[in-house]
């Protein structure tokens, strides 16, 4: 079958080794100092490795391959840990991890702040529909716009997402893993036709959303302009990691 897959350019590879680790699926090895595909069936497409790589050696094509084979990855990471992998990691992304959040205990002041009762918080979305793959590039809303292009767990994750994060900006969103197809061509047709002031990735730290970091990358590589950007990226526990 034809489908998106990664492509490793030996020359500009040197080695380091973040790919292999960023590849959870374990399709990429080391092979005489460079990185290498060793196999299809093992590449998601979903481009984790390519945000980790600091030469740029890792790109997407088209060509045919061996369809995707989930069970198979399942099967060589059992064989590789010597222990059954949890019900709760379909296609091996550590990001699925199930696990429970604990706050600890709030002081007085924040415990009063937060148990409004009834109280209305206000909402900082500036515009709809919100999905990336839904909203229209020559929206009237992207014009002069600081756009916040956000993967869809960040809101859930950080409580005040809201307020920090989407107040004053447009937001886009969307799901690399859970979404078909690239999210770039339509990134650089906002970028294209609008004058965007600044963009904003709010990411989480799971590698599944490097792919929506990609993308982004892409679309500000391919829109022919300048603009200023920046990289957020929260834990699952709801804090920021790095910016």
């Amino acid at each position: 079958m034809v489908r998106k897959i990664i492509k490793i350019d030996e020359e500009k590879c040197n080695g380091c080794g973040l790919c292999v680790t960023a590849c959870h699926e374990g399709a990429i090895g080391l092979e005489g100092g460079k990185a290498k595909l060793l196999r299809d069936d093992y590449c998601d497409g979903l481009g984790n490795c390519l945000p980790v790589c600091p030469t740029g050696a890792i790109s997407f094509e088209e060509r045919e391959a061996a369809e995707y084979d989930e069970a198979a990855v399942k099967a060589s990471m059992e064989n590789q840990t010597g222990d059954k992998q949890p019900e709760t990691l379909p296609c091996g992304c550590p990001g699925t991890h199930s696990k429970t959040i604990e706050h600890g205990e709030r002081s007085e002041a924040a415990s009063n702040e937060a148990a409004w009762v009834g109280a209305h918080v206000e909402t900082h979305l500036n515009q709809w529909p919100v999905q990336i793959k839904l909203v229209p590039p020559n929206a009237p809303y992207f014009k002069n716009a600081n756009l916040l292009v956000a993967a869809d767990c960040t809101a859930y994750a950080y409580g005040n997402f809201h307020g920090e994060y989407m107040k004053n900006r447009i937001t886009v969103i969307g799901c690399p893993k859970l979404d078909e197809g690239d999210y770039s061509e339509k990134l650089t047709a906002i970028l294209k036709m609008n004058d965007i002031k600044s963009v904003t990735i709010a990411r989480m730290e799971v590698p599944c959303c490097g792919g929506l970091e990609h993308a982004l990358k892409t679309a500000l590589k391919n829109c022919g302009k300048l603009i200023p950007w920046q990289v957020v990226i929260f834990t699952t526990d709801g804090n920021v990691e790095k910016m």
